[in-house]
């Protein structure tokens, strides 16, 4: 029951969903969620250790990035579940589809970090 649970309140926030969703098109970087969020990065760094913690999103080191992507599923039935049907939610709202606009406008490089 706590694996459940712990997956169904990462799922209950918005700024988490919307991280779900914008992973779900490619891996992304702490920089680039914050960019897009226009969230701290602190924030976007717990937001990420919630959806860690659930097994709903993995990191991984390229050089000096680290990655985050969608998890696999493998480590808990609940989360792979809930990343299945989240990947077919909320497309129409209004939210999400300016995030997806801006998602192919976010250059790792190009963001300055503070």
């Amino acid at each position: 029951m706590k694996l459940f649970i712990r997956v169904m309140k990462a799922l209950s926030d918005q700024n988490r969903v919307t991280i779900l969703k914008l992973l779900g098109q490619k891996d992304l970087c702490v920089c680039e969620i914050t960019a897009l969020l226009g969230l701290a990065q602190p924030t976007i760094s717990k937001h990420l250790k919630t959806l860690e913690d659930a097994g709903l999103v993995e990191s991984a080191r390229d050089g000096s990035w680290v990655n985050y992507h969608l998890a696999d599923g493998k480590e808990s039935t609940y989360a792979a579940t809930m990343l299945d049907q989240v990947g077919g939610w909320l497309d129409d709202d209004p939210h999400i589809q300016k995030m997806m606009q801006q998602l192919p406008l976010v250059d790792r490089e190009r963001i300055k970090v503070a």
